[in-house]
């Protein structure tokens, strides 16, 4: 069952849970028409609404950035941020909202490590995925250029990678390296099929997440958010003690 159907099913559920002990949500795609999240100014401003009636004080959006698909560029994205900020401060919508990226693990992302060209957030966060199907070969040696270049490597999503769930232990390696997790809200509800709602309440029992974020793309992912508020495991998160969105 779909996150989409248990909004019309009658479950026990809890209160909602309170975002203002996060303060901020990380990961996002609300600059408009530069990856597959926002498609306009409009629907930015509509969302950047919805979270400011959530409870979000900030927001730090993160548009994709892969060498086959996006080539966002620094002033591609910064400059879409300026937009965004300039109809947000016409319409008198008062809510701190920065950029950065999710960068793509792909054979362009060291090379920009080492030139330092990477948009970065808090205490030189960096934001990075992997491809769905297998990590990727130079996973260990992208991790030592990050930190010799003195960037602290947050992994987006990490109950979405199959190919970790049989080597649960691969989790507990990374975060020894000092690999942040951010978790997506929505695979509390299932969103992203069973398995990664599983590995998701998994990853919070073992205290391996140390930011939570929506990793929003449109106005049905925020439904999906209100009813994750209501899950024992978003509320075991905010309870843990873990989470360092608020520092950012």
């Amino acid at each position: 069952m779909s996150w989409f159907s248990k909004l019309f099913k009658k479950e026990v559920q809890l209160a909602p849970a309170s975002v203002k002990l996060l303060r901020t949500d990380l990961h996002s795609h609300l600059i408009p028409a530069i990856d597959d999240g926002s498609k306009s100014l409009e629907d930015s401003i509509d969302m950047i609404r919805t979270f400011k009636g959530m409870g979000y004080e900030k927001i730090i959006t993160t548009p994709h950035v892969m060498s086959d698909f996006y080539k966002n560029t620094p002033e591609i994205i910064l400059g879409g941020l300026e937009v965004v900020r300039a109809e947000l401060k016409r319409q008198n919508i008062e809510i701190e909202i920065e950029a950065a990226a999710e960068y793509y693990l792909d054979e362009t992302l060291e090379p920009k490590v080492k030139e330092g060209k990477l948009l970065t957030f808090g205490k030189n966060y960096l934001l990075f995925e992997l491809p769905f199907m297998s990590e990727p070969p130079n996973m260990a040696s992208f991790i030592f250029e990050l930190q010799t270049n003195g960037y602290s490597p947050i992994l987006a999503h990490p109950e979405r990678y199959g190919f970790y769930y049989q080597e649960f232990e691969k989790y507990q390696e990374l975060r020894e390296k000092g690999v942040h997790f951010q978790l997506n809200i929505l695979s509390l509800v299932g969103h992203y099929g069973p398995e990664a709602q599983k590995i998701a309440e998994r990853l919070i029992d073992a205290g391996l997440i140390t930011f939570l974020g929506s990793d929003c793309h449109n106005v049905m992912h925020q439904k999906g958010i209100e009813l994750a508020r209501t899950k024992p495991y978003f509320h075991k998160l905010l309870d843990s003690g873990k989470l360092l969105n608020s520092e950012l």
